[in-house]
């Protein structure tokens, strides 16, 4: 596929901000620019994120692989060290979750979902405070992914994926391909288990 965009008079951005329904998490979706050798954009930008008020450092980058339709990853979060994450799909597509588990936030254990897709190009941010997961709705999937702290196993929390008081409709996504999860990942707690959460700011209460 070729990609032939341009950028508008309107902004003069290489890169569009988009709110959702859940405070402080955004769709980013980058300009693409393309011809008949191939095309080129922006994918990550400091000065456009800071443009649109949200000033954060990322220190560490990863990336994952899934090579089979119907693989879940999640819902994880750190406590102590909570990270805010760029997220989004190199290869194939996925539907990407964020939940709030922000005490005090308006959305508390409320979920927001999108497919982000290689072809788009769109990217999800999400900030501390957010339980994340993913499923992978192609053959495989390249998933990459920006935080703000380092990977510390012995903070890692998680939400059971398939829990009804968030009710995540991964049905309506993947249709009736068969869920396929880690061990780990089979054995995270329901939401209404946990009172500790994080303050609205995205930090661990104790």
């Amino acid at each position: 596929m070729i990609f032939g965009y341009k950028l508008t008079e309107r902004d003069g951005k290489c890169m569009k901000v988009n709110k959702t329904a859940l405070d402080g998490v955004f769709i980013l979706e980058p300009m693409v620019f393309g011809d008949n050798r191939g095309w080129f954009m922006e994918s990550w930008s400091k000065r456009t994120m800071e443009e649109s008020g949200l000033f954060y450092d990322f220190i560490q980058d990863n990336h994952s692989y899934s090579s089979v339709k119907g693989t879940i990853r999640g819902l994880h979060f750190q406590k102590q060290f909570s990270q805010s994450k760029l997220v989004r799909c190199i290869r194939g597509a996925v539907f990407d979750v964020a939940v709030d588990l922000r005490k005090g936030s308006k959305t508390f254990g409320r979920y927001f979902g999108v497919v982000l897709d290689a072809e788009k190009q769109n990217q999800f941010y999400i900030p501390e405070g957010f339980a994340h997961g993913f499923l992978v709705l192609t053959e495989e999937a390249t998933f990459a992914y920006k935080c703000t702290d380092f990977y510390h196993p012995e903070d890692e929390g998680g939400l059971m994926w398939n829990d009804p008081a968030i009710g995540i409709d991964w049905k309506s996504v993947a249709g009736d391909v068969e869920p396929l999860l880690s061990e780990k990942d089979t054995k995270h707690p329901a939401f209404d288990s946990n009172n500790n959460y994080f303050d609205i700011n995205g930090k661990w209460t104790k």
